[in-house]
């Protein structure tokens, strides 16, 4: 293996904070451009902290999620 140097490191990743914490049954929010896969994963962390329920659609421009119980 070969040492290189003057390599920049990447960028941190962002962290988006999404409001699991505030949403009552039948809430929802909207996240634009967001993808099914990275929704579904946050959806099943949130509602396993939180002993909840939430759905995530595909809509026009992005996806939703409600929580259902």
């Amino acid at each position: 293996m070969k040492v290189e140097k003057g390599i920049p490191a990447p960028a941190p990743r962002e962290v988006v904070e999404y409001p699991y914490d505030d949403m009552e049954v039948g809430d929802s929010f909207f996240v634009e451009g967001g993808t099914l896969n990275k929704l579904c994963y946050q959806n099943r962390k949130a509602g396993n902290r939180l002993n909840a329920k939430f759905t995530v659609r595909k809509v026009e421009g992005g996806v939703r999620v409600w929580r259902l119980a």
